[in-house]
């Protein structure tokens, strides 16, 4: 996560954020913190993450993996900052355990596929085409024309 968003989650300034992590500097390897290099904050912008350069404040942001965000509360020690990091802790374990169940999921398809012949593939195929994330819908770009509805009536001439 970005020091932006979890300021605003442990509601303080992102500078406060960033200074506290600067004075802890030894709590932060980079495995749990780092700051963001020019080239990949211009990346966020121009994937439309971040809506512009200035969102960042000035300075690049930090973005801090789950045992950074972890340490957080050692250094921010108000009451909302420990249950900020409270809530996103669960919200780590949770989605690891979606991953887990995925994984199991696939592991235990796989075995029954063996166990039976082919006649079930088709089905474990579509379990499978099932168990896909949905591709994101990419909205059209442009202006849609309806073609006007015309119609011809042709005449008859009478000379």
């Amino acid at each position: 996560m970005l020091s932006l968003h979890l300021a605003e989650l442990y509601g303080v300034e992102t500078r406060a954020l960033n200074q506290a992590v600067r004075r802890n500097s030894a709590r932060f390897p980079r495995d749990f913190s780092f700051q963001l290099t020019e080239e990949e904050s211009e990346w966020l912008v121009s994937q439309n993450v971040i809506p512009h350069r200035k969102f960042f404040g000035g300075t690049l942001p930090y973005a801090f993996t789950e045992q950074g965000i972890a340490m957080l509360s050692s250094v921010l020690r108000s009451k909302r900052a420990v249950q900020v990091n409270i809530e996103i802790m669960r919200a780590f374990v949770h989605l690891r355990e979606l991953l887990a169940t995925h994984k199991d999921l696939a592991r235990k398809l796989d075995e029954l596929e063996k166990k039976y012949d082919s006649q079930f593939r088709m089905v474990f195929e579509a379990i499978r085409q099932l168990m896909l994330p949905p591709e994101p819908h990419k909205k059209e770009i442009g202006f849609k024309v309806k073609e006007p509805k015309t119609e011809y009536k042709t005449r008859t001439s009478h000379r």
